[in-house]
C-alpha cells in the first residue's frame, strides 16, 4: 500500500474530513431492491422452477380449465333437477290435464330425453399437407382446410329444416336458446369448448333429414371443399338412439338500457 510519499506535490491530511457520497446510498438501494426480488420469487416459485414455460399458465389451459368445470356444473344442475322432479311427482294438487301439458312443455323445450331414429353428421379439418385434389382449383389456404362456424350451423339448420325432433351436438342436447359459436379452429357451446372432429346427431325421420342435407345450398358448398381439399364429411345412419336432456340453466340473459 502507497503512502503520500510516494506521490509528490499530493499533502498528507492527518484529519481528513469524511465527504458525503451520495452513490454509497444508492448502491445499497440497489442491493435492497435486489433482495426484496429474490425474496418475492422465492415465496411465489415455492420450490418449483418459475422460469420455464410448462409452469406458466397458459390462456388456453384456463379455456379448458372452465370448460371442465362447466361441464361438472352442468351434471351437478341435471342431478339436482332429477331431485326436483321426484318432488314433483308426489301429489301436489294439480290435475292429470296440466301435468300432460308440463310433460309436453319439458320435451319441446329438449329438457327430457329423447328416443327415435337417428341420424348423425361429422365434420373435421382437411389434412394440414392437402393439396387441390380437382384441375381448376388454387391451392388450399390455410382457411379452406378446417371446419368453420358457419358450417356447423349448416347442418343444425339443414337438420331443423328436416323435421328433426331433437339435436345434439358433441354431448349435449341443444334447445332453443343454443348457439354454436366457434372461436378459431375450437367449438364454444353452452361455455364448454370442442375440438373436431365434430359430431352432430339429429333425431327424426333419417330419410327426410338427409334429403334436407343435401337440399342445403351452404352444405352443397361445403361439399366442394370436401372433393377438393379432403375436408372430412361422414353421414351415418344410427338406429334407435337416445338422446340426454338440456341440463344447463334456461334462464334468459339479455342487455338492459341504462336509466
Amino acid at each position: 500500500m502507497s503512502n503520500s510519499a510516494d506521490f509528490p506535490g499530493m499533502r498528507s491530511s492527518p484529519a481528513r474530513r469524511r465527504r458525503f457520497r451520495p452513490v454509497r446510498i444508492l448502491t445499497a438501494g440497489v442491493f435492497a431492491l435486489a433482495g426484496l426480488i429474490f425474496f418475492t420469487s422465492f415465496d411465489t416459485a415455492k420450490g418449483t422452477n418459475i422460469r420455464t414455460d410448462d409452469s406458466l399458465l397458459k390462456l388456453s389451459d384456463l379455456i379448458h380449465e372452465r370448460s371442465r368445470k362447466n361441464g361438472e356444473l352442468d351434471e351437478s344442475n341435471g342431478a339436482l333437477r332429477k331431485d326436483i322432479e321426484a318432488l314433483a311427482e308426489r301429489d301436489d294438487g294439480s290435475t292429470k290435464a296440466e301435468d300432460d301439458k308440463l310433460a309436453e312443455l319439458e320435451k319441446r323445450a329438449g329438457t327430457q330425453k329423447l328416443k327415435g331414429e337417428a341420424i348423425t353428421v361429422t365434420l373435421n379439418d382437411a389434412p394440414p399437407d392437402a393439396t387441390a385434389k380437382l384441375p381448376g382449383y388454387p391451392e388450399p389456404q390455410p382457411d379452406y382446410l378446417v371446419i368453420h362456424q358457419q358450417d356447423l350451423q349448416a347442418v343444425v339448420n339443414a337438420m331443423w329444416q328436416g323435421g328433426a325432433e331433437g339435436i345434439k351436438v358433441m354431448d349435449q342436447r341443444l334447445i332453443s336458446t343454443s348457439a354454436v359459436r366457434c372461436v378459431g379452429n375450437t367449438l364454444i357451446l353452452q361455455g364448454r369448448v370442442y375440438s373436431p372432429p365434430y359430431k352432430i346427431t339429429a333425431v327424426g325421420d333419417p330419410e327426410k333429414l338427409k334429403k334436407a342435407l343435401a337440399a342445403s345450398p351452404a352444405i352443397q358448398n361445403y361439399m366442394v371443399y370436401v372433393n377438393v381439399y379432403g375436408l372430412g364429411w361422414k353421414v351415418e345412419d344410427n338406429g334407435p338412439v337416445t338422446l340426454p336432456g338440456y341440463s344447463g340453466t334456461v334462464d334468459l340473459h339479455y342487455a338492459k338500457p341504462i336509466e
